[in-house]
This record gives C-alpha cells, sequence and structure tokens, in this order.
C-alpha cells in the first residue's frame, strides 16, 4: 500500500507519492547548493560575529522553542544535517514538524516531561507496549502516574491531570491493533500519542486518524540497517517547540552522523518495508499451517513482523537458528527473532505480561530482505518437534480490540 502525500500548505506545492517523499524530503535544496548527497556537519559550535543576534535567537527559543533563524549556534540547540532527517520524517507522517532524539525512550521521556510540566502527570496507556516503554510509565520515573485500560475504556479513564493517551498499533510484540481514529475521538482534548515504529507512515499515518504525537524508535525501520540509534516524535510545531526545549535541556541530542544515516534510511523505507511484509506474510501463512505451531499473530494491515506461539520449547528455536540472527531490536534487513518474555518484555510484571497477551512460548521475528525460502528453511529445522494440535488458525489480529481474539483467516 502507497499513501499519496498532502498538498503542502507551507509551498502549496503539488503532492507527490510517499516513494518520491521518502526520496526527495529534506534534499530538496541540493542541487541548487550543487551538491547530490546530503553534507555531514560535526560541528559543536558555530562562530559568530553579531552577539546582540544571537541574544534574540536565544530569547526566541527560550520563549518557544522554534528553531532558530539564521546559522546554527550550538549543536545541542540544533544540527543541520539532523534537521533534514526531521523535516523528511515529518512529511512522511504528514505532521508540521518533527523532532529527534538519541533514542525511541529519548523521545517518549521527552513527551513525558513536556506534559508534566504543565502540571499534567497522568497517562492513560492500553498495552502491551513495547517493554520499556511500559516500565517507563509504571515505574514512574519520571514522576508520571498510569492508568492501564483497553481502548473502550480510554474516555472513563481520563481525568483532568491527564496529560497523554498512549497506544502502539501494531503492538509489541503481539501485532494487536487498534482502531486509532475511534481511540482519538474518546481522547477529546488530551493528546493521543501512537507508537508508529512497527507500521512506519508507510503503512499509517496516524496523525491522519486524529494523533498529535507520532513517535518511532528510529532505531528500527526508519534506520533500517541495525547501525544507528535514534528516536522521533512527529508532531504540530507548538509541541515540537516544547520537545526541543526539553531536548536542549536534558541533552538528549541526536548525533549528526545518525541523522544522516536515517535520511538515507528514508530513502528505501517504501522499497524495505513492502518487499519485507510480501516475505512475512507468506511466513505467516506457513507458520499457522504448520502443526508445530499452536498460533500465528499478524496485522490486518500488514507488515514485516510475525509474532507465534510454539508447542514446544520457544528456546530451542532460539538456540536452532542459523541464518535468522536471534538479537533483540528490529527492522533491519537481516531477519531477526527473540523471545520477548525473556528480553524486550522482561522488565514487565509477568502476571501484567500474560495479561496482555504477552506468553511464554511467544515468539517475535523481525522479517527482513533474505529470500523467503531460505528463512523458512532455517525456521523449518529449528521448531520444535510437535506436541499435540492446538488451534491451526492464523490469528489475524482484530482491529478494535487490542487483546485481539484469533479469527479464521
Amino acid at each position: 500500500m502507497e499513501m499519496d502525500m498532502d498538498m503542502d500548505m507551507n509551498t502549496g506545492t503539488a503532492p507527490r507519492a510517499l516513494a518520491t517523499e521518502a526520496v526527495h524530503a529534506g534534499r530538496d535544496d541540493l542541487a541548487r547548493q550543487g551538491l547530490h548527497a546530503p553534507p555531514i556537519d560535526l560541528s559543536t559550535t558555530y562562530p559568530s560575529y553579531d552577539s546582540r543576534g544571537e541574544a534574540a535567537r536565544i530569547d526566541a527559543f527560550a520563549a518557544t522553542g522554534s528553531e532558530p533563524d539564521g546559522p546554527p549556534v550550538y549543536g545541542r540547540l540544533g544540527n543541520p544535517t539532523v534537521a533534514r532527517f526531521e523535516t523528511a520524517l515529518a512529511r512522511l507522517e504528514g505532521t508540521e514538524a518533527a523532532v529527534a532524539f538519541a533514542s525511541g525512550m529519548a523521545a517518549l521521556s521527552a513527551a513525558l516531561l513536556v506534559r508534566a510540566s504543565m502540571g499534567l502527570r497522568h497517562v492513560v496507556a492500553v498495552r502491551p507496549l513495547y517493554g520499556c516503554s511500559d516500565h517507563l510509565l509504571t515505574a514512574g520515573l519520571l514522576g508520571s502516574e498510569v492508568t492501564w485500560t483497553d481502548p473502550a475504556g480510554i474516555a472513563d479513564a481520563l481525568r483532568p491531570d491527564t496529560g497523554l493517551v498512549m497506544v502502539e498499533s501494531p503492538a509489541n510484540p503481539t501485532l494487536a491493533e487498534v482502531d486509532l481514529r475511534a481511540v482519538a475521538h474518546a481522547c477529546g482534548s488530551v493528546p493521543l500519542l501512537v507508537d508508529n515504529t512497527f507500521a512506519t507512515p508507510v503503512l499509517q499515518r496516524p496523525a491522519e486518524q486524529g494523533a498529535r504525537l507520532v513517535l518511532h524508535s528510529a532505531t528500527k525501520y526508519l534506520g533500517g540497517h541495525g547501525d544507528v540509534l535514534a528516536g522521533v516524535i512527529a508532531c504540530d510545531e507548538e509541541f515540537a517547540g516544547r520537545l526541543r526545549q526539553v531536548r536542549f535541556a536534558t541533552g538528549g541530542v541526536l548525533h549528526p552522523l545518525a541523522g544522516y544515516l536515517l535520511l538515507r534510511g528514508l530513502s528505501t523505507l517504501p522499497v524495505r518495508v513492502r518487499a519485507a511484509s510480501a516475505t512475512a506474510a507468506e511466513l505467516a501463512r506457513r507458520l499457522a499451517a504448520d502443526p508445530r505451531v499452536a498460533r500465528v499473530h499478524y496485522p490486518r494491515i500488514g507488515g514485516a513482523m510475525v509474532s507465534f506461539e510454539v508447542h514446544g520449547d520457544p528456546h530451542e528455536v532460539i538456540a536452532g537458528v542459523r541464518l535468522i540472527t536471534p538479537a533483540v531490536s528490529l527492522g533491519s534487513v537481516d531477519t531477526l527473532i527473540q523471545h520477548p518474555a525473556s528480553i524486550s518484555h522482561r522488565i514487565v510484571d509477568a502476571d501484567d505480561r500474560r495479561d496482555a497477551g504477552v506468553s511464554d512460548r511467544l515468539l517475535r521475528m523481525s522479517v527482513g530482505l533474505e529470500d523467503v525460502e531460505d528463512l523458512w528453511r532455517d525456521l523449518d529445522r529449528s521448531l520444535p518437534g510437535a506436541r499435540g494440535c492446538a488451534d491451526m488458525r492464523l490469528r489475524r489480529v482484530g482491529a478494535t480490540s487490542h487483546s485481539a481474539p484469533a479469527l479464521s483467516n
């Protein structure tokens, strides 16, 4: 699926397809400068003989968090290479702005701090979330308080001090989906933050469905090659200004080289997501028909993530793969597999984990760009022997239920 981009509200230019934006957004000025590849600006500081002008720009940033006009001032205020990535990601997500951070968790932390600074420390959230996001909210490490609910209970869970509603769709690791438009409506005036890491803007753009904040662990599909750690939030300019102020104050800045790698990663994002999704769908089909597999989770919108539960010991699969890499993270060009209950969601209380559908037999696989037959051979020889025949139906995750009851294919 390829989305057309909306009319550029700032320039009035004709809409461009997502694949075209992925290649050109953030790079539109290069040819005029006689450049083809975007430059990497590694400066931490920038000379200026106009100290009065610098003072005025710093005052403006302190007031609104807007990006300073004119030449850069200091790396913690902003970087030209990182700004190119932010511009591109905002274009792909269909938002006014985007703010990049050193990691996805730094980005989420900044969003929580923005709302907490306004006295809005309460968060309403839907499980499952990425394990560290769950832990950050549950432990109250930033002074936040969380109410966990299902999507139908969001409106009733809101309080006067609710600062955010947070969902992840498809969710990590069960791939459960929620109706984002319905959730946004239930939020009322409270900002909805959607973790869009698994879907990417190739498969969905939450801002079009009412989300005010769109979070990415850019480490994953946006970078796409397992060699950059980053986070980003796409949002309106008002919220972006507050995020920049938190980034400046806390120092969770993205390194310019990471910004360059992310911009390069975006150029192939649609191609990579489409190719990996086709392979993932085929592997999900084969796994669903295999008597050694108890259940397969695969989202309705597609994507490159597949989760499945085995009848036997899931640790045998982790130990047995040779082509597939047993490792945390996801979204790389190579296929990765991990056991969430042992790693990505280990930090979540065991009962909460199981209540959210993260069973001890669940495996999460991020499908890469290898040939489907090679991947299947590796899985086939790694799956533990059949131990009974439970329901073999492919579980396509329901779009309106966070607990995602199994449906016939």
